[in-house]
């Protein structure tokens, strides 16, 4: 699967690069779980609901989130620091 970021969840990400490697790594890991099983997987991913609805949460830990959404072959990064 192709993988594609919003402008903020690739500077969200970069930022982890800087600021907490072990966040980064962990991200990189949860993006390899969608692509394999998109709704199953570590990171106990939730469907979410409301204006978010269509979009998916792993949990990257306690505090942080990755939201994504898949659209045919592509995974839509849209937030990978703080809680939606």
């Amino acid at each position: 699967m192709k993988v594609e970021f919003s402008e903020k969840a690739n500077s969200q990400f970069n930022s982890w690069l800087i600021d907490d490697k072990k966040i980064y790594v962990k991200i990189i890991d949860l993006i390899e779980s969608i692509a394999n099983t998109p709704f199953k997987g570590i990171g106990k991913p939730e469907s979410l609901k409301g204006n978010l609805s269509g979009y998916w949460s792993r949990r990257i830990n306690i505090e942080h989130r990755l939201v994504y959404k898949i659209e045919k072959d592509v995974i839509y990064i849209v937030q990978c620091k703080y809680h939606y």
